[in-house]
């Protein structure tokens, strides 16, 4: 009978699967919807008069389920398109298609990250229970929109834009209609940044197929349709500050987003797709995190914090 390899030798080989399935999900790239979940917790803890008991273990459970929704939506769209990614040369060398991971290893990783995230609503309320298979099914349903319809883009801006909604619920239990003013912000904003994004495979959808707006539109007026977006972002921003009644500091929160994403369009024309990698990751990772750090910092100025303490 052969023996199992020692545990030193095992643990290399387990060390790079946890690295290259961090590397498969794109695991850095929950900065972008992870803050204006937060975001949406702090919101409903102000409106429900900052009652603070539990609250670190709901948002630290808020965290997990995050984590856990992201992880396994990454995952499934990275098996569902991995003969499409094999055939792309931009994406050819994604760890499924280029055999670094299997499509059965995937699975397992779909299953495992889907029951966290539904262990984690559990643990936040009954609602949010009820509506983690609804949400599940959100986030995978994005990975087939590209073979159907060129809003796409909408969709998954619509799988990050429920986070805000889904943090609501969790902190105060029910829904609060204001906050799906949130809920469209993100979706706008991440639709915005995906059509971006998928410029690079302009050529590539056109040839295959797929839906998308730059094969339907071209580059330049996809990236007309991605500055509207973003347009109505801020709006959408604009009427929640003053649904809530936050103050400045949430102001200059909606002005920096919109000074961001004002330079993100300068950085790519539709000649020039050199940058999309700075647009894509660098700009939308600052509009998420100084968003939160703003917002947040209008609520405990506001009385959070001393009501608190």
């Amino acid at each position: 009978m052969q023996q199992a390899a020692p545990l030193e030798t095992q643990t290399p080989a387990l060390w790079r699967r946890f690295v290259l399935t961090l590397e498969m999900i794109r695991f850095e790239h929950s900065v972008f919807a992870l803050p204006f979940a937060l975001t949406g917790a702090l919101l409903a803890w102000r409106q429900t008069g900052y009652v603070s008991t539990g609250l670190a273990a709901k948002f630290g459970w808020i965290v997990v389920a995050m984590i856990g929704a992201r992880s396994a939506a990454m995952a499934f769209n990275r098996v569902l398109d991995a003969d499409i990614d094999g055939r792309n040369p931009r994406t050819k060398a994604r760890h499924i298609p280029a055999g670094l991971l299997s499509r059965t290893f995937a699975w397992g990783f779909i299953a495992a990250t889907s029951a966290v995230f539904l262990l984690a609503a559990g643990m936040l309320n009954d609602l949010c229970l009820r509506l983690a298979p609804a949400a599940l099914a959100v986030v995978f349903c994005y990975s087939w929109t590209k073979r159907f319809t060129s809003l796409s883009h909408v969709v998954l801006g619509f799988a990050l834009g429920i986070a805000p909604a889904a943090a609501w619920i969790a902190i105060a239990g029910s829904l609060d209609a204001r906050i799906v003013w949130l809920t469209a912000a993100v979706t706008l904003w991440t639709a915005g940044f995906d059509i971006i994004y998928s410029c690079q495979d302009f050529e590539f959808d056109q040839r295959e197929g797929l839906f998308s707006l730059p094969a339907r539109l071209g580059i330049g007026g996809a990236l007309n349709v991605s500055r509207l977006f973003h347009v109505g972002m801020i709006g959408c921003l604009i009427f929640l500050h003053v649904a809530l009644g936050l103050g400045v500091a949430a102001g200059i929160g909606i002005a920096a987003v919109a000074a961001l994403l004002l330079w993100e369009h300068r950085l790519v024309r539709n000649d020039d797709l050199s940058r999309v990698d700075a647009a894509f990751f660098t700009m939308n990772g600052w509009v998420s995190l100084i968003f939160f750090a703003l917002w947040a910092a209008d609520i405990f100025l506001s009385g959070g914090w001393v009501k608190n303490i």
